[in-house]
């Protein structure tokens, strides 16, 4: 925070929308909270009403996305089962967005608290290593590593050959789940 004017309120959640909706990267609670002379916690918890008003705005490793609705013709998405070991992550995510898809969440079946979901949203290697490193930093889990290995992604792509290719790509490295 500096030591400007603090931006109040409903005022705020409509400069973070504004902001998100005309950004092409994504943009850090950090940064959020330097423009608007807040803290960090501030900003989640903005974000987190912005949510709740059904505002498409996705969490990434990488910051917070605005992801506005593509029209039905522009992105098909297909759930994948997956199965690797935490080390083949980066491999996994690389064979995909290699093949130009975008890899939207990882999903995991809990024994208590049923399907969770987290998102992603990675569609390049630098967008992958920008992840990766996250997941380094923080020394966090992977969601895949409560099932053993067993995951679904949601990938989207701009035709079903794309779609296709991916899932031929993941079953000859061996991370496609088997019937």
């Amino acid at each position: 925070m500096t030591s400007g004017k603090k931006i109040l309120g409903e005022k705020r959640r409509q400069l973070i929308l504004d902001w998100l909706q005309t950004s092409k990267e994504p943009l850090t609670g950090s940064e959020l909270a330097r423009r608007t002379n807040v803290s960090r916690q501030v900003i989640v918890n903005d974000i987190t009403l912005l949510k709740a008003r059904n505002e498409p705005i996705v969490a990434t490793s990488q910051g917070y996305l605005y992801i506005a609705p593509a029209a039905p013709e522009q992105w098909i998405e297909r759930s994948v089962a997956c199965h690797h070991v935490p080390e083949d992550t980066e491999k996994e995510l690389n064979l995909l967005v290699d093949l130009g898809l975008l890899v939207k969440d990882v999903k995991v079946e809990h024994p208590i608290y049923g399907d969770l979901t987290a998102s992603i949203m990675v569609s390049s290697r630098k967008e992958v290593t920008q992840f990766m490193e996250k997941v380094h930093e923080t020394n966090a889990s992977y969601l895949s590593e409560l099932t053993d290995g067993v995951h679904l992604h949601t990938i989207a792509a701009k035709n079903e050959e794309l779609l296709d290719e991916a899932e031929a790509a993941l079953k000859e490295a061996g991370f496609l789940l088997a019937d």
